[in-house]
C-alpha cells in the first residue's frame, strides 16, 4: 500500500529513501546496462556522467526502440505522481525483463524552493542522486541561464554603442532569465543611474525554464543545429517593424559555446540500479514541457523500451510532446499512460485536500470525467493508451471498482500500480500491459493540426479539441498580431498554449471537465529559434512567485553536512 508506514518498521521519506539507496558507480551502469565505455563518457563525480555527442553520433544507424509517453489528469494538490510513474514503469519494464530507459525533465530549482520542493520521483521509484538533480546537477540550467542573458547584455550594448541595427529600444522582445520564483522581477527598469549605464527602459526576467533558449535546447538535435536555431532568436524589431535577430548581433557563437557541454545527456539511475537520461527542463504551462530531443533520441538507440514524461495534464504536456516535439524530431510513440489517483478525482470531484480519505463514490463518478477527457483527448492523435491509478492506502475496493470499470467503458484498461512502496516490482501489472498494449495495437499517430492550418485555427482547435472550449478571444490589437504573423512567414510554425496547469480553461479553480468557456489570448510570443510559437491565455506568469510558506523554509543541511526537507 501507499503508506510506507505499513510496509517498512520505520518510515522514511523521499529524501531519506534516496540517501540510504546503493548506487552503483554510472561508469559501470552505463557498460553493464547500455554497452557504453568509459571514454564515451564524461564523469561528474562518481554517480553522473555526461553521455559524448560524437558517441551519439555513432548510433545513427541503429533501429529505434518503442516509445512510451507518461502522462496525468489536470494536477490537483492531492498529487498524481507522474513522474513517480515514470520512474516504476522503467524499472517495471527491466523487472520483467526488458531493456528500458526512462528519460525526465530536470528540475527547475524555483518549484523545487517554492512549492513541490523536488522532482526526481518519490518512495522507492526515485532517479538518484536525488540532491544533486534537484539541485545544480550538471550545471545545465546554470549555462542556459546564463546564455539568455549573455544576448540580453550584448543587446543593450549594442544600443549603447550606437546601435548600428537600429533596434527600437520600445521594441526589445527579449527578457532575462532566472532559475528562481522571483515575482519582483517580472517587471523592472534597467539601466538605471546615468549615461554610462545604458538607455532606462522597461525590462523584465522569466524563469530559465520558459526562456527560448531552453526551448532551443531541448529541441537542437547537435551543435551545428543548435547554433542555426539560436541565430535565429529574434531579439527585437526597428522602428519600422523589421526583426532583429542573435545573430545581427553576432550572439549565437558565445551562446552555443556557453552550451556546448551542456548539450550533452545526463545519465544517472534509478533506485534499482537501472539506466536514466535528464536532461533540459521546460515547463509545460509555460513553455513545451518536454526533455530535450537528444535525449530521447539518444535512448531509442540503446533500449528497446523508452519511457519518458511531459509535463502536468496531458491537455497541456502530452498535447505540446506531440504536436511541437514529436513533430519537430519526427518521434512516433508506440504507447501513451495516463496517469490518475483515485484521490485526485474525488477532488475533481468536489472533495476538500482535507476529506479525501473518506470514501466518495458520488463525488468519484464526477471527477472521473477528467479522467475521460484527457483519455479522449489521447486518443484523437490515434495512440493506444493505458490508464495507471497510482494505489493510496485509503483508497476502497469499491473506489477501484469503479474507475476500472468507467474505464473498461471507454475501451481502456486501468490497472493498479503500487511503485511508490514497492519499486518495479509494484508496477509489474502496468509494464506488461504497456508491451501488450504495444504489440497488439499499433499506433496511429496523427498530429491534432496540419502545418499549413492558419495560426488563428491552430489555436482555436487546441482550445475546442483539448481544452473543451467553446471559442477563443483576444483583443484587436493581438488579432492583428497574429495576421501579421500568419503574413509575416510564421503560419506554418505550431503553437505552445501558455496557460493554467490547474484547469481545462483558464480559471484554475474550474475543476472536473468545463466546457464550453471561452480562451481568452492576451499575448503571442514568437520563439523564432525554437520555431514555435507562445500563446499566452489568461493570467498565467512566465516568472512565478513563491508560495505563503516556501519549500525553501524546510530545507537545510544537517550536522553531518546531508541536505534535508528537500522533498
Amino acid at each position: 500500500m501507499r503508506n510506507p508506514a505499513e510496509q517498512h518498521a520505520k518510515p522514511k521519506s523521499d529524501i531519506e529513501i534516496s540517501q540510504a539507496a546503493k548506487m552503483r558507480p554510472i561508469l559501470d551502469v552505463a557498460r553493464d546496462k547500455l554497452g557504453i565505455e568509459a571514454k564515451q563518457l564524461e564523469p561528474y563525480g562518481h554517480y553522473k556522467a555526461k553521455v559524448s555527442l560524437d558517441y551519439i553520433k555513432t548510433l545513427k544507424g541503429r533501429p529505434d526502440g518503442k516509445l512510451i509517453l507518461v502522462t496525468a489528469i489536470t494536477p490537483t494538490p492531492a498529487g498524481e505522481g507522474k513522474t513517480t510513474t515514470t520512474v516504476g514503469l522503467g524499472d517495471a519494464l527491466n523487472h520483467i525483463g526488458k531493456k528500458a530507459i526512462i528519460c525526465l525533465r530536470e528540475p527547475s530549482l524555483g518549484p523545487c524552493f517554492g512549492v513541490k520542493g523536488g522532482a526526481a520521483g518519490g518512495g522507492y521509484a526515485q532517479v538518484v542522486p536525488m540532491e544533486d538533480i534537484n539541485l545544480h546537477f550538471t550545471g545545465d540550467f546554470h549555462a542556459i541561464g546564463a546564455a539568455n542573458n549573455l544576448l540580453a547584455a550584448l543587446i543593450d550594448n549594442h544600443v549603447y554603442w550606437g546601435n548600428a541595427l537600429g533596434i527600437d529600444p520600445r521594441r526589445i522582445a527579449w527578457r532575462r532569465a532566472l532559475d528562481m520564483n522571483d515575482r519582483a522581477l517580472r517587471q523592472i527598469v534597467s539601466s538605471l543611474g546615468g549615461v554610462a549605464n545604458g538607455f532606462p527602459r522597461e525590462d523584465g526576467f522569466d524563469i530559465v525554464v520558459a526562456s527560448e533558449v531552453m526551448a532551443i535546447f531541448c529541441l537542437a538535435t547537435s551543435l551545428d543545429d543548435l547554433q542555426r536555431r539560436l541565430g535565429n532568436i529574434i531579439v527585437g524589431y526597428t522602428r519600422d517593424k523589421k526583426p532583429v535577430r542573435a545573430a545581427d548581433l553576432k550572439g549565437h557563437g558565445p551562446m552555443t559555446a556557453l552550451l556546448k557541454d551542456a548539450l550533452a545527456p545526463n545519465l544517472v539511475q534509478t533506485l534499482e540500479n537501472n539506466p536514466a537520461f535528464i536532461h533540459g527542463g521546460p515547463f509545460a504551462n509555460i513553455a513545451h514541457g518536454c526533455n530535450s530531443v537528444l535525449a530521447t533520441a539518444t535512448a531509442l538507440k540503446l533500449a528497446n523500451y523508452v519511457v519518458t514524461e511531459a509535463g502536468f495534464g496531458a491537455d497541456l504536456g502530452a498535447e505540446k510532446f506531440l504536436d511541437i516535439k514529436c513533430r519537430k524530431a519526427g518521434l512516433k510513440p508506440d504507447c501513451v499512460v495516463v496517469v490518475a489517483t483515485i484521490r485526485a478525482l474525488k477532488m475533481h470531484g468536489g472533495v476538500t485536500k482535507e476529506n479525501l480519505k473518506t470514501e466518495n463514490l458520488e463525488a468519484l463518478k464526477k471527477g472521473i470525467a477528467n479522467l475521460k477527457r484527457h483519455v479522449a483527448n489521447i486518443q484523437k492523435f490515434g495512440l493506444p493508451l493505458i490508464v495507471s491509478i497510482n494505489r493510496f492506502s485509503a483508497d476502497t475496493e469499491a473506489e477501484i471498482a469503479l474507475v476500472k470499470q468507467a474505464c473498461a467503458d471507454l475501451g481502456v484498461e486501468a490497472l493498479m500500480a503500487d511503485h511508490w512502496a514497492g519499486g518495479g516490482g509494484g508496477a509489474a501489472d502496468v509494464a506488461r500491459a504497456v508491451v501488450r498494449t504495444i504489440e497488439t495495437t499499433p499506433a496511429q499517430f496523427k498530429h491534432l493540426y496540419p502545418d499549413d492550418m492558419p495560426l488563428w485555427e491552430k489555436i482555436r482547435t487546441i482550445a475546442q479539441q483539448m481544452y473543451g472550449a467553446k471559442d477563443i478571444m483576444a483583443e484587436k490589437s493581438v488579432r492583428q498580431q497574429i495576421a501579421d504573423l500568419q503574413a509575416g512567414g510564421f503560419g506554418h510554425y505550431p503553437v505552445c498554449i501558455a496557460k493554467t496547469q490547474y484547469s481545462f480553461s483558464t480559471d484554475p479553480n474550474l475543476k472536473g471537465a468545463p466546457s464550453d468557456h471561452m480562451v481568452p489570448i492576451r499575448e503571442i510570443r514568437v520563439s523564432a529559434g525554437a520555431e514555435f510559437l507562445v500563446v499566452v491565455c489568461g493570467e498565467i506568469m512566465t516568472m512565478p512567485g513563491l508560495p505563503k510558506v516556501p519549500a525553501a523554509n524546510s530545507i537545510e543541511v544537517n550536522a553531518e553536512g546531508r541536505i534535508v526537507g528537500l522533498f
